[in-house]
């Protein structure tokens, strides 16, 4: 079999459960991972045949792909601000919504000597942070402890220096061990429960149901905390930035502003309600 017989093999069988362009995309992701060569790479070699275990490799991630498992999950990986970052089924698969995150406190110019990041999962946020913000000290929490060997084998592997902590940030007891900060980042959980009818099987099947749903009669319960916290956690001029759930944009603005704050509410690219920067009035 050859690169490019592989690679139009994989995508047939992918078109029985995704369309033909999302196919494409997986395919392309898939054929690199096993040859090593990129799209460019792929087209000058598309004749060289494959090794016997890589036609078994490509056979065994085909049977996982159809079983709606994600790619980044059967690959082991996922790219987020350029690089690449170990994913397992523990750990949300980083998003482009969530670089946006990123990328909104690396250009909001503040004087960050400290980072907060709560529920880092796959580790994303702060090790991107840490590479757009070098001299910022970051603290990131997780109540998981499979999620944090996964951060923490992703900050060893781009290295960075990021400080890990397992701690459960609902209970507020367990704030005592934190300091305070510039910045207090979060990608919450923010999917209400009755939102899951909605959702495709690639993500309901694998991804961690506890970094994903929030019960619908308190669907804002991280950013209730997290504005608690902030109270008593946020130094003077410093700031909250939180990824929403895109159909509750003006009721979490009006939570912050209960609690003191002013908040900005911000769209991504694709023009849905998705994050929110707040402050305190000092």
């Amino acid at each position: 079999m050859t690169i490019q017989q592989a690679y139009h093999f994989l995508q047939e069988q992918l078109c029985t459960i995704y369309d033909n362009d999302e196919s494409a995309n997986i395919a392309d992701l898939v054929i690199e991972h096993i040859t090593g060569y990129k799209k460019l790479g792929r087209l000058t070699h598309k004749n060289l045949l494959l090794e016997e275990n890589q036609i078994e490799q490509l056979q065994s991630i085909t049977k996982n792909l159809l079983q709606h498992k994600p790619v980044q999950y059967v690959l082991g990986e996922a790219w987020f601000y350029e690089m690449k970052f170990y994913v397992n089924e523990h750990v949300l698969i980083p998003r482009p919504e969530t670089e946006e995150l990123v990328e909104l406190i690396a250009s909001c110019k503040l004087p960050v000597t400290s980072i907060l990041d709560v529920g880092t999962g796959s580790g994303c946020i702060p090790i991107t942070l840490k590479k757009q913000l070098p001299k910022a000290t970051i603290t990131s929490l997780d109540v998981s402890v499979h999620a944090l060997k996964v951060a923490q084998q992703n900050a060893s592997n781009l290295n960075t220096a990021i400080t890990f902590k397992e701690l459960d940030f609902l209970k507020e007891y367990t704030w005592k061990e934190l300091d305070s900060y510039d910045v207090i980042v979060s990608n919450p959980p923010y999917i209400k429960q009755s939102e899951s009818t909605t959702m495709h099987n690639n993500v309901l099947l694998f991804e961690p149901t506890i970094a994903l749903f929030v019960e619908d009669d308190d669907a804002l319960l991280f950013y209730r905390k997290i504005a608690i916290f902030g109270k008593t956690h946020l130094n003077p001029e410093g700031k909250i930035f939180v990824e929403i759930n895109e159909q509750l944009g003006a009721e979490t603005i009006a939570l912050f502003e209960q609690y003191g704050y002013e908040a900005t509410l911000k769209k991504d690219m694709q023009g849905k309600d998705r994050m929110i920067i707040a402050w305190l009035n000092n």
